[in-house]
């Protein structure tokens, strides 16, 4: 049973990250980002994440945008020095803005030039998704864990909760605390890994797409528990574009998380 469960998980994840890569020409997001600002009809599971998408943006005040993953052309968080001119970042700017895209149910016009990305929120997803399919096959408690972000179907045999290890920021591999969770989702968002350092300044990964530039003054890390893990992910990622007012954002939201800074 054991192997059935990680083939159906592996299965599903696969699946999703062959449906939504921005990578694939063949994939649904590869095909929007092609359409040259023609109308394109997307089918319901993909209309699920643009509505996702555009519940992003509108609660964030236009920071959390999925077209702004042209940045990525620019930044490459690989612990290196090399940051972007503004000049470089000013010449994208333009293709930036999910205010600018016509997102009817199912048809969506992307203006030419302009990308979508889901990375910010297909992992999430894919946990999600992949636990469920687990679910269909077996009441057998589980936890499913891409990277970090996981959720579990419940509480573990004889009722006992899972244990789940908070990375530490400074050294990889250590504790920086542990949490206990009977059931839903755990996501995390962070710069420990994904980062640029340049004459004493790092530049964390989650970038304004107004300015093009990272946020300042964010948490190391931040640690999200909700019912789905999706959730938990737009709340990690909403929790760091607002830089210093993190926690009283999550506080204010009543999010149950944990902060490093």
């Amino acid at each position: 049973m054991a192997e059935s469960v990680v083939r159906v998980a592996e299965a599903e994840a696969r699946r999703i990250e062959q449906k939504f890569s921005r990578y694939r020409g063949d994939s649904v997001v590869g095909r929007i980002n092609a359409s040259g600002g023609k109308e394109l009809a997307v089918d319901a599971e993909t209309s699920h994440l643009l509505d996702f998408a555009t519940r992003c943006f509108q609660v964030s005040d236009g920071l959390f945008d999925v077209t702004s993953g042209v940045l990525r052309r620019l930044w490459r968080f690989d612990g290196s020095d090399r940051v972007p001119t503004e000049a470089q970042i000013k010449a994208l700017r333009s293709l930036i803005g999910w205010q600018k895209v016509s997102w009817k149910p199912p048809a969506i016009i992307l203006p030419a030039g302009m990308e979508i990305d889901f990375g910010g929120l297909a992992k999430e997803y894919a946990v999600d998704k992949a636990l469920s399919a687990i679910r269909e096959i077996t009441p057998v408690p589980a936890l499913v864990n891409f990277g970090g972000d996981l959720r579990v179907s419940g509480p573990r045999k004889y009722g006992t909760r899972w244990k789940v290890a908070i990375e530490s920021v400074e050294k990889t591999g250590e504790m920086a605390g542990m949490l206990e969770l009977a059931d839903g989702a755990l996501a995390t968002s962070g710069d420990a890994r994904r980062f640029l350092l340049k004459d004493g300044v790092r530049y964390g990964h989650i970038l304004n797409p107004r300015t093009g530039w990272p946020i300042e003054h964010t948490p190391r890390s931040v640690t999200v528990a909700a019912a789905t893990c999706i959730e938990a992910g737009m709340f990690a990622t909403l929790a760091m574009l607002q830089g210093k007012r993190a926690e009283a954002f999550l506080k204010r939201e009543g999010v149950r998380a944990w902060c490093i800074r």
